[in-house]
């Protein structure tokens, strides 16, 4: 049987190993998630919210353990840890808590129609395959896993190789909670088995976060049926720092929003845009902040930058330095300050870039890493055409003290979300979505629901003479 092994960043040993599914465990879970599906869409709202409730006050009492396992698993600073338990319990609870109202019938009151009762119902889809990412593993998946739930569907999660332990911490504290059995199913399985497991013609929807290379890969798999997909894919968001900014601020905000977790952020900041009146201010107390990091043991509660999460993965954002600075960027931080930054290793120093240009792929390409690249603008018109000028289009964000101008500025950005003076969180009353390159569908939101029901109208003619 085949084995999955969890290497950690942190010293790259094997932290977890899991046998995979075989096609046959697949099939068959996958038909006890449709078998439980046809019971699961009859309870009522209210008492999946009631159940919902009780899973996230399950998963919430493991916080502690929880941040350790994710550490290891990744090597996101222990210290950080508890902010995706809380993140997490952020959106499960909103969620639940606008469920009953978000999912109930929608009534046409007409008065021209009388003697017809009509209403719109959402039904739910059927069993749903939501194949998650390692970056953010509790956070990204609960934008599918409570949502779809809530709706009436079941769950099928794959979790990524990276962090397999957060599939099973879920499926225990649903138990505790006292989901029926079989509502919600994790599965550790091969690539091969979850293209298979796309065209099962059970599988009613796929969620997937993940590269744009996958997203095309699932879409094909998933195009032998007419089902929809829900595809969270590339970022490289642009952040635009106006004249107006409040410098001290925006320069606390704008390190985090890039170097927080190594960069390894679906909406981490990747490139930034500063006007030219405040632009040597920028850079000098950017790179200033930059310097206070502490690159180390993720275990240690004094770190605040870990490994990446592989030496390939920080091997591509060093090659993506070397080759800018071949080009004529100048590199603003010592390496030499990060005494745990070496080659072939995924402890890598975080990067701040000046003298680049869009010709060079650390401007367009998806780093997913410490290296952020700054260039000076004279004007929100150069601003705006530079932030648009992207294969992606996740979110983007404004620095000023002039909504009126964020505003008017963000109804020119091909984005999902805008931002002004804020970056890298998602609201949960507020769609998550991408365009172009980013991706397709809806999370969160209450018009997350309609991406996990579908409308059946309902005619009814009440007088018959």
């Amino acid at each position: 049987m085949s084995k999955q092994i969890t290497i950690s960043p942190v010293d790259n040993k094997p932290y977890v190993t899991r046998t995979l599914a075989t096609t046959e465990e697949v099939n068959k879970a996958i038909e006890r998630s449709n078998i439980a599906f046809q019971a699961w869409k009859k309870v009522p709202v209210k008492e999946r919210v009631q159940i919902m409730t009780k899973f996230v006050d399950a998963f919430v009492a493991k916080k502690e353990d929880l941040s350790k396992e994710l550490t290891l698993q990744m090597g996101r600073p222990i210290k950080y840890g508890p902010n995706e338990i809380n993140g997490t319990e952020e959106r499960a609870r909103y969620m639940t808590s606008i469920a009953e109202e978000g999912l109930k019938d929608v009534e046409i009151t007409d008065s021209d129609k009388p003697g017809f009762k009509r209403f719109i119902r959402k039904e739910p889809l059927g069993p749903i395959l939501i194949i998650a990412a390692w970056n953010y593993p509790y956070l990204i998946s609960i934008n599918g896993v409570v949502p779809a739930l809530l709706a009436g569907n079941t769950v099928i999660l794959k979790q990524s190789s990276q962090t397999p332990l957060c599939a099973e911490r879920f499926a225990e504290a649903f138990k505790e909670a006292g989901l029926p059995d079989n509502v919600f199913q994790f599965l550790h399985m091969s690539h091969i088995d979850t293209e298979k497991a796309i065209k099962n013609p059970l599988i009613a929807y796929i969620n997937f976060t993940g590269s744009v290379e996958g997203g095309r890969e699932i879409q094909k798999a998933a195009s032998t049926k007419f089902i929809a997909t829900g595809l969270e894919l590339g970022g490289k968001d642009p952040a635009y720092v106006r004249h107006d900014a409040d410098i001290d601020y925006t320069v606390e905000q704008l390190v985090d929003g890039s170097f927080f977790n190594s960069g390894q952020c679906c909406c981490a900041i990747e490139r930034i845009y500063v006007h030219e009146k405040v632009y040597e201010e920028f850079i000098q107390k950017f790179v200033d902040l930059t310097k206070q990091y502490k690159l180390g043991d993720p275990l240690n509660p004094d770190t605040t930058l870990g490994p990446m999460v592989r030496t390939k993965a920080a091997e591509f954002v060093r090659n993506q330095i070397e080759e800018a600075v071949n080009q004529g960027a100048k590199p603003l931080i010592e390496t030499a300050l990060f005494p745990q930054d070496k080659k072939q290793t995924p402890y890598m120093a975080p990067q701040v870039l000046v003298n680049v240009n869009h010709s060079m792929r650390v401007m367009t390409e998806e780093s997913f890493g410490p290296v952020i690249g700054i260039m000076k603008v004279s004007s929100d018109e150069e601003a705006i055409r530079l932030m648009n000028d992207s294969e992606f289009g996740l979110t983007a964000s404004i620095w000023t003290k002039d909504p009126d101008a964020a505003v008017a500025i963000g109804n020119e950005i091909d984005t999902g979300t805008w931002f002004m003076n804020r970056c890298d969180y998602l609201d949960p009353a507020l769609a998550w979505v991408g365009v172009k390159n980013s991706g397709r569908g809806c999370t969160l939101s209450k018009f997350g629901f309609d991406y996990l029901t579908r409308p059946k109208s309902f005619h009814l003619k009440l007088v018959t003479k």
